[in-house]
């Protein structure tokens, strides 16, 4: 993974409850410094004097009650622990709620190189948007051939060998209304630990596809704004291949099975391709089925739990009448007995 740097973090694309809102107040020879981990730190203690345990590789949050210490410890002419968070070189400094640090401060700031950004945000707002860009940053990774698309909610990963129709089948899925994500390459990131999110690989190429036979589309253009969208989680991986004859598919659907990307285990189907099978509407019903899954309602399971009862079922209402025909003729036996 390339360095990510105070720059990029300014840089980030981040909209609407995502937006970071930073901008830097000074020490812009700092820029180029390197953040290499996604924690963050509130530094009062180490302006207090105490720097066990201090984290100098970690963002440093300035909230209110950091910046009126500074102002008090200015006031008291106690600047040594000040000199002391500078001499760290810390990757930068932010101040939430558009407090301003003290001009001290800031000169220390400017001379050591030690970026001072600022946010309007609250602190505890903005330190959870800055988690959850970071943790998007260096979230493992890897990039995948396929075409991922949002078809009733459901974030489905459509891979295949070339030439199987995995383009042709989301452009099927587009014109009934669903949302392309992204084609060709798809770039998959491991969230949180445990949730794959994908994106577009190259986002400069945009919502295109290669439709042999067409060319490049442009999804935006052809369909407008509400066919696509910009990332979504991958919750499920439906695999096209040829049908082989000699290969046995599943036809009830009663064992689960996974694939393993990055870690975690996300729902994988074998559908075959073959001339008159209706591949979009398939993927749709996958989709559809997976979300009954994801509300706790599994259509095989509860077919081989009714089929189970029906056998039960008839299995005593036969033992019932063999039982009962047993027992009327050894009722006539012992009647007879008695007669004779």
């Amino acid at each position: 993974m390339k360095k990510f740097t105070v720059l990029d973090l300014l840089g980030l694309d981040l909209k609407e409850h995502d937006a970071l809102d930073l901008t830097c107040l000074c020490g812009r020879p700092g820029l180029t410094r390197e953040i290499t981990v996604q924690d963050l730190n509130r530094p009062g203690l180490a302006l207090s004097g105490f720097y066990d345990k201090f984290g100098p590789n970690r963002i440093q949050i300035f909230g209110r009650g950091e910046t009126a210490y500074l102002r008090e410890l200015e006031d008291r002419g106690k600047t040594d622990t000040i000199d002391s968070l500078f001499a760290e070189s810390v990757p930068c400094c932010v101040f939430t709620h558009s407090q301003i640090p003290t001009e001290p401060f800031r000169e220390r700031a400017e001379a050591t190189g030690c970026p001072l950004l600022q946010t309007d945000l609250a602190t505890s707002d903005f330190s959870s948007r800055l988690i959850r860009a970071l943790s998007n940053v260096y979230a493992p990774h890897e990039t995948i051939h396929g075409t991922l698309v949002e078809v009733f909610g459901i974030g489905v990963l459509i891979l295949g060998d070339s030439g199987v129709g995995k383009s042709e089948a989301a452009l099927e899925l587009i014109e009934r209304g669903h949302r392309l994500v992204a084609d060709d390459a798809v770039e998959i990131r491991c969230v949180y630990g445990n949730i794959l999110q994908g994106a577009g690989a190259n986002r400069a190429l945009g919502h295109h596809m290669e439709i042999r036979g067409l060319g490049i589309i442009n999804i935006t253009h052809l369909f407008g704004v509400g066919a696509i969208r910009d990332n979504k989680q991958v919750q499920l991986i439906v695999e096209l291949e040829l049908w082989d004859s000699n290969k046995e598919y599943d036809r009830i659907g009663a064992e689960e099975r996974t694939r393993t990307i990055l870690g975690v285990h996300v729902p994988h189907l074998e559908v075959p391709v073959k001339p008159g099978r209706n591949v979009p509407i398939l993927i749709e019903t996958a989709a559809m089925n997976e979300r009954l899954k994801q509300m706790g309602y599994f259509s095989a399971k509860e077919f081989n739990q009714s089929v189970l009862k029906w056998l039960e079922s008839e299995h005593a209402r036969n033992a019932y009448f063999q039982n009962k025909d047993r027992f009327r003729r050894d009722s006539h036996s012992d009647r007879d007995q008695e007669l004779s």
